[in-house]
């Protein structure tokens, strides 16, 4: 998917709580095996405390608009994405986060579709912005993306709910624009994405559809619908879907960008936040063979994953260190339950 004209990315931002959730915590209550820490790779991961997820990510969206120089009235559209509980039963968190930035003419949209949750957003945002109409007044067509999680306990247990994954508490933000501007951070040329709805059950396991949240179980637990997938289908249907679905969402991307993997502009690949041992054995081989002369980014080990924010923040990490270089591409990647892939090429422009 491209649009017809580069949207532009204005900025991009993360937010961090300053509090700290230890692995080594984990280990020593015993809900985390010292061989998994090991695997996971992370000494700890931000936890949020008492800030809500859809504030955490105001926090981050606040920080981009005052970057920007830009308020909440000139938004057109603002797209939420989270994974986990927003702190309220049956509620926008899209509306409360138009709400607390004063956006109140912008359309706010939620998008619930779990770890690649974000990506899907900036799909969305960027399509909107690519189809809208002229503005009567010549202006550019504004869209903000925002996420924000908390993996709170009791129902969730940030180092324990999953396989081969830790989860830190943040917000994101990225404000894109059309036409973009000679100023923009960035240019968005590209997202691929591509699905494999068979693999939906890894997330359902043999649970019946129950009645309320965590109606099975005290607190999510992503292996035990895991273990019950894999006891009927094995490890071989996800592995042959991760890879190939991977090898596509590259190609795709970047042949929308009018480049290949060989291109001398893409610089630099930005991984999920996924745990260490994962990476090495599930994405970075795969990505070796396609993409081996750009630097594979590992932004994730201070983190953990971020839910839905995986891309996002790989964004505002690209743009805080100023990477890739004028005229060079980067390729950020997300991925999450249901599954889904995607992959954002994105180019620095030649100033």
């Amino acid at each position: 998917m491209r649009p017809t004209e580069p949207v532009g990315i204005v900025t991009a931002g993360l937010w961090l709580p300053e509090g700290r959730s230890l692995a080594s915590e984990a280990v020593a209550s015993g809900r985390l095996r010292r061989s998994d820490a090991r695997a996971l790779g992370h000494e700890s991961v931000p936890d949020a405390g008492a800030v809500a997820p859809p504030d955490a990510a105001v926090l981050a969206a606040r920080g981009v608009m005052d970057a920007a120089g830009l308020t909440g009235d000139g938004l057109d559209v603002l797209a939420h994405a989270w994974m986990y509980h927003q702190g309220h039963d049956l509620w926008s968190p899209a509306h409360y986060v138009a709400r607390r930035l004063d956006a109140l003419r912008a359309l706010p949209i939620g998008i619930q579709q779990v770890c690649n949750g974000g990506a899907a957003a900036m799909g969305l945002v960027m399509a909107w912005l690519a189809s809208s109409a002229p503005d009567a007044s010549a202006r550019p067509r504004l869209g903000l993306v925002t996420t924000g999680d908390r993996f709170a306990e009791p129902g969730f247990d940030r180092w324990a709910s999953d396989f081969g994954v830790a989860y830190g508490d943040a917000g994101t933000a990225v404000l894109l624009r059309r036409p973009a501007a000679d100023d923009d951070v960035l240019l968005l040329r590209s997202i691929a994405m591509v699905a494999d709805p068979l693999l939906e059950e890894m997330h359902r396991g043999a649970d019946p559809f129950s009645q309320v949240a965590r109606g099975h179980r005290d607190r999510v637990d992503m292996r035990a619908t895991k273990r019950a997938y894999l006891r009927t289908h094995g490890v071989l249907p996800f592995t042959s879907s991760n890879r190939r679905a991977i090898r596509t969402i590259v190609s795709q991307a970047l042949a929308d960008g009018g480049m290949d993997g060989r291109d001398p502009r893409l610089t630099h690949v930005v991984l999920p936040r996924f745990g260490a041992k994962t990476l090495a054995e599930a994405w970075i081989p795969v990505l070796a063979e396609q993409v081996g002369g750009a630097h594979l980014l590992d932004l994730g080990r201070e983190t953990g994953h971020l839910g839905a924010g995986d891309a996002l923040a790989g964004l505002a990490e690209l743009v805080a260190r100023g990477l890739p270089a004028p005229g060079s591409s980067a390729l950020v990647f997300s991925a999450g339950a249901g599954f889904t892939w995607s992959c954002l090429l994105v180019e620095s422009p030649a100033r």
